[in-house]
């Protein structure tokens, strides 16, 4: 399903998706391996649930994601919808959506949906 994911869904309005790029810091490539699972999500700045996602491996970073409704946890949640999203990114080695100690992360910038460009480093360790 990454594949699918990461190209970006059908139907998400025109101008209502957030796209860019997640990378990892050179610092940090020995500590991921490549089955390791990468959790990409967009949420409002000051928290909350997600409002899309998107799950790969991280042997397909560099990743360029493409995010929009369809990719949301409920409709009641809409990226669309919001005034700012953050977009963050988490390398988990035990696959598990809840952040984790050792953990690898990165969190961008506040965007507003139609953002594109946007780029996630992810540059620390939970």
């Amino acid at each position: 399903r990454a594949s699918a994911l990461a190209g970006g869904a059908a139907g998400g309005a025109v101008g209502r998706t957030v796209s860019g790029t997640v990378t990892l810091t050179p610092a940090l490539t020995k500590k991921a391996s490549p089955n390791d699972i990468v959790f990409l999500f967009a949420r409002l700045p000051e928290g909350g649930a997600p409002l899309a996602v998107i799950r790969a491996k991280a042997s397909e970073l560099p990743l360029n994601f493409k995010l929009d409704d369809s990719m949301g946890m409920g409709p009641e949640n809409r990226l669309s919808a919001a005034p700012k999203v953050t977009v963050t990114a988490r390398i988990t080695k035990t696959g598990n959506v809840v952040a984790q100690p050792g953990d690898l992360e990165g969190t961008s910038a506040p965007v507003a949906p139609g953002a594109t460009g946007v780029v996630v480093r992810i540059d620390k360790e939970r």
